[in-house]
């Protein structure tokens, strides 16, 4: 074999590795970030929030140390106007999610069953849409899964930001809050939620006179 034959060889060997190493980059970086949007996360940062956490994932709060819940407000994915001011009386849940999301997906059909179910009750179910570029992926997921409440359009997280330190951790989609009536944060989960797990969320505080 010539030396020139050789040199060729040899620098396509090295392409070809090269190659590999970009691939194997790159299905590490999208799996790590699945994992990152299946894993919800733990921990919401610091803060004295007075949150127990419970042994299925779901943080509670006493009714007498309690804090209330920030002033969220802003347009929803069809154009309306919404205010969780507008529910006091009422017990909200309160879902962050994406349709990018595959956790969000998931949960999906039991939080339509719920929110129809409990409705009758006094229980709005009020989504926080997140990180969708535009409206029209999030319309979409909404008619795929049947889901008839509303959900505030935020792109950016901004609205996330509201809630105090220690609260919600933006990196955790989906995450889930309970207000009570009178618009104090109950409970949370950053984690997605079984059917089973939201309604043993909600019913304590339904259930609260």
């Amino acid at each position: 074999m010539s030396a020139a034959r050789r040199a060729r060889r040899a620098r396509r060997s090295v392409a070809t590795a090269a190659t590999a190493r970009r691939t194997v980059l790159v299905t590490a970086s999208a799996a790590l970030a699945l994992t990152a949007c299946t894993s919800g996360g733990t921990s919401g940062g610091g803060g004295d929030t007075n949150f127990v956490m419970g042994k299925d994932g779901i943080s509670t709060v006493k009714s007498g140390d309690r804090k209330d819940g920030p002033d969220i407000a802003g347009e929803t994915l069809d154009g309306d106007k919404l205010a969780l001011a507008d529910m006091r009386g009422k017990v909200v849940v309160l879902n962050v999610w994406g349709s990018w999301c595959p956790p969000c997906r998931a949960e999906a059909p039991g939080f339509v069953r719920v929110a129809t179910d409990l409705k009758p009750k006094g229980v709005e179910f009020v989504g926080i849409n997140t990180r969708n570029s535009s409206t029209g992926p999030a319309k979409k997921f909404e008619k795929d899964y049947g889901v008839t409440y509303p959900s505030l359009y935020d792109p950016a997280g901004r609205l996330m930001l509201r809630f105090g330190k220690g609260t919600l951790n933006p990196q955790a989609i989906p995450s889930t809050l309970v207000l009570d009536r009178e618009g104090r944060i109950a409970a949370r989960s950053l984690r997605p939620l079984s059917e089973e797990k939201l309604r043993k969320m909600i019913d304590p505080v339904l259930a609260e006179k």
